[in-house]
């Protein structure tokens, strides 16, 4: 991965766990990490300032100079810089994600339901990104925060989902591997197999996890082939794989809920307004871990 880890950071409390998770990622990669903010895009519950450019523009850089300091506190190495912008910070998001390595954004607002919320920012970067981005929720006990905690002890493994076995996932698998590579942690590849028709109609659906016929069986055969390339390449990396049949929304927030990370993919090139599929949208609101969005072809 080349490049850097650049973070949309509003200066909110909240945002600091967005800050925090990138920090730790761009150290466990030997990149550099860019804290930009925009000064004409700070969150509506900031500090009372006059409405002048100048106060904004102090508020920018005050909130730039102390997140610098603190993260510099914990990660003496870490090669960081700050940008005040004046662009809004959605599209001066997506125009660095032409060369950073990675983008992190963070949720919206604070408590159990709020910090679900993906502001209108979050969604218009991760529908657009050239890069892989992240979003990390308000909070997330997965980021180190400034008491210095580790991780979440009970995040077991990077979560990956794959809905065809086959180049079109390389963009997911090789970034799911580098990630899990980086943390030590395991794989956890999922591929979910299409409801029968009967059960589809269900309103509730149904999830089976174990394979219950031939169709199962050769999925996982695929599966376990398509992976070989990985695990070649990544031989210290533990593989978990899971052929599930059921919704897919439903199969990967399942198989999430103990990841560290859930890596799921976007067309690079879909048309329309609505850039993010209904499983990436499903990610994005409801699973509790951070949550990677890969453009691929």
């Amino acid at each position: 991965m080349t490049g850097s880890v650049t973070v949309g950071f509003n200066g909110s409390p909240a945002g600091m766990t967005t800050v925090w998770w990138a920090a730790r990622e761009a150290a466990a990669r030997h990149l550099p990490i860019v804290l930009l903010h925009s000064w004409t895009t700070q969150p509506l519950d900031v500090p009372a300032l006059p409405q002048e450019a100048r106060s904004k523009q102090q508020y920018g850089q005050d909130v730039l100079r102390r997140a610098e300091a603190e993260v510099l506190h914990r990660y003496g190495d870490l090669d960081l810089s700050t940008e005040l912008v004046e662009a809004p910070a959605a599209d001066e998001l997506v125009d660095r994600s032409a060369d950073a390595a990675l983008l992190v954004v963070g949720s919206r607002g604070h408590g159990s339901l709020a910090s679900f919320l993906l502001g209108s920012i979050s969604l218009h970067v991760l529908g657009r990104t050239r890069c892989p981005a992240v979003t990390v929720r308000a909070g997330d006990p997965s980021a180190d925060d400034s008491r210095g905690g580790p991780a979440a002890a009970d995040r077991d493994a990077v979560v990956v989902g794959v809905q065809e076995p086959g180049p079109g996932a390389d963009a997911l698998l090789d970034f799911a591997f580098g990630e899990a590579t980086s943390r030590g942690t395991p794989v956890r590849v999922v591929r979910v197999l299409p409801l029968p028709a009967s059960l589809a109609a269900h309103p509730h659906g149904k999830l089976v996890t174990e394979p219950v016929g031939p169709l199962e069986a050769e999925e996982r055969v695929r599966l376990t082939a398509a992976l070989t390339p990985w695990r070649e390449k990544f031989p210290d990396t533990p593989v978990e794989e899971q052929v599930i049949t059921g919704h897919p929304s439903q199969a990967l927030l399942t198989a999430a809920v103990t990841g560290r990370l859930l890596v799921v993919g976007r067309p690079r090139y879909r048309p329309g307004p609505w850039r993010l599929g209904p499983v990436a949208h499903a990610a994005l609101h409801h699973v509790p871990c951070p949550v990677a969005i890969v453009p691929h072809d």
